[in-house]
């Protein structure tokens, strides 16, 4: 051993440690067994998917789809024990062509002694659509049984070849009582309780976000800030782990989560609901006036001609947002929020205007009747344009009945204002004004 080798061995002798970088707690708390994993009973419970596969210990490609922290990595390495398959890990963030083409050989090398190779590929989503399609063939012929882990949505991040020759499994969030769980296993190992009160110790399960590491990294800052006989708050809490940023990507599922949760909020009337996604995306360091932005959109989707002014609201909210800044502007985008959520609900224009534009583009370059044309030149009053328009200023009820759309199509209908909001008053006029176009025809 050299001089320098010999003296840091003393080093971590004297510091009562075993020589090497300490594990994180995540680390030593990782399940030993399948029945260990929590959270994730769809798929390792009595009648769970990766249950089944196991009864018959054999394994097809598969691809676990889920947040950070619910186990993947875990599963995969453990599903690799019980089917007495070579556990392989690489990380598509760290590796190229030269690294799986190695893998590969070594996998083929494995298969003729008679030793399967279970490949666990990391973050597979950012491997190159060429990278991609290279596990093809030693999937296909069994060179490897494939398990790649992603936090993105398969669908939009592989390639439809990959993704038909494995299956996708959903790896969920933990939920309170699985974090709890997490909790509790850590404090056996550190044969101590966590420093908090119920409610410090519910917000620390909360900031995990159900991330079981995140969780545990949580707990290990703890144990590090306390001191003799301390037990911390809600606020104590805050104050020593500086509250973790929430789990939300700008760029990928966890912007578009969000987004569609607020929307689907407005939509179903549920201003406090649409307050806390709000607050949930604002809070992650969202852009404020792209959910303005969409605000304008839900205003115009879902609320439409029931009262017209939401959309001069999520307008005026955009603008003063852009006028006043951060954070003094958010409160007119809640203001907006709240306006959209609580106003009556319709999406007869959304509705309205898919269908008219459906029907426009099959009937092509039909031509619009002659008797609303104009006809600013002799030849077209002589072809008959514009003849037997009739003024509808001039018509009682300044409403004159005539049909305007192409003789070849025929009358259309696709405004269907409900009974709601201001379109119960549009809806009269409909009536009233088809009552007297049936009279006049």
């Amino acid at each position: 051993m050299s001089p320098r080798a010999k003296r840091g061995s003393t080093l971590f002798e004297a510091a009562g440690l075993e020589e090497g970088a300490p594990r994180p707690l995540a680390d030593r708390l990782r399940p030993q067994r399948l029945p260990d994993v929590v959270g994730q009973d769809h798929l390792l419970g009595p009648d769970g998917a990766l249950t089944r596969m196991l009864e018959t210990r054999s394994l097809g490609s598969l691809i676990f789809w889920g947040p950070p922290g619910t186990g993947k990595t875990t599963v995969a390495r453990l599903l690799a024990s019980a089917t007495d398959l070579h556990f392989e890990q690489i990380s598509a963030v760290f590796s190229g062509v030269a690294d799986l083409k190695k893998v590969f050989d070594q996998a083929r090398g494995r298969r003729e002694v008679g030793q399967g190779t279970l490949l666990f590929v990391d973050e597979v989503h950012r491997f190159n659509r060429a990278q991609q399609d290279s596990f093809l063939p030693v999937m296909e012929d069994g060179t490897v049984v494939l398990v790649g882990a992603t936090t993105e949505n398969p669908s939009f991040e592989l390639n439809a070849a990959l993704l038909s020759r494995a299956r996708v499994l959903v790896f969920k969030p933990l939920d309170a009582e699985s974090i709890e769980q997490v909790l509790a296993r850590a404090e056996a190992i550190e044969a101590k309780a966590l420093p908090l009160d119920d409610e410090a110790r519910a917000a620390l399960i909360r900031m995990s976000d159900g991330d079981a590491r995140a969780a545990l990294t949580l707990a290990e800052e703890v144990w590090r800030a306390v001191r003799a006989g301390e037990t911390f708050d809600s606020a104590g809490l805050q104050d020593i782990v500086q509250r973790r940023a929430p789990i939300y990507d700008k760029s990928q599922d966890g912007h578009y989560n969000l987004i569609s949760a607020l929307h689907k909020s407005v939509r179903g009337s549920d201003p406090d609901a649409a307050l806390y996604y709000l607050c949930r995306m604002l809070d992650a360091g969202e852009d404020p006036l792209y959910i303005a932005r969409r605000v304008v959109r839900m205003a115009i989707e879902d609320i439409g001609l029931a009262d017209p002014q939401a959309l001069v609201v999520a307008n005026a909210a955009k603008d003063a947002y852009d006028f006043l800044g951060s954070p003094e502007g958010e409160l007119a985008i809640a203001q907006a929020v709240l306006y959209v959520a609580t106003a009556p609900k319709s999406n007869a224009a959304y509705a309205a205007y898919g269908q008219a534009m459906q029907v426009a583009k099959e009937a092509g370059s039909l031509l619009p009747p002659k008797h609303i044309l104009n006809a600013p030149t002799r030849l077209m009053q002589q072809e008959g344009y514009g003849r037997g328009y009739a003024y509808d200023h001039e018509e009682p009820d300044a409403f004159s009945g005539q049909d305007y759309f192409p003789e070849a199509l025929g009358r259309q209908t696709f405004y269907d204002p409900p009974e709601r909001g201001f379109e119960r008053e549009i809806r009269k006029r409909l009536e009233y004004w088809a009552k007297l176009r049936k009279e006049r025809s």
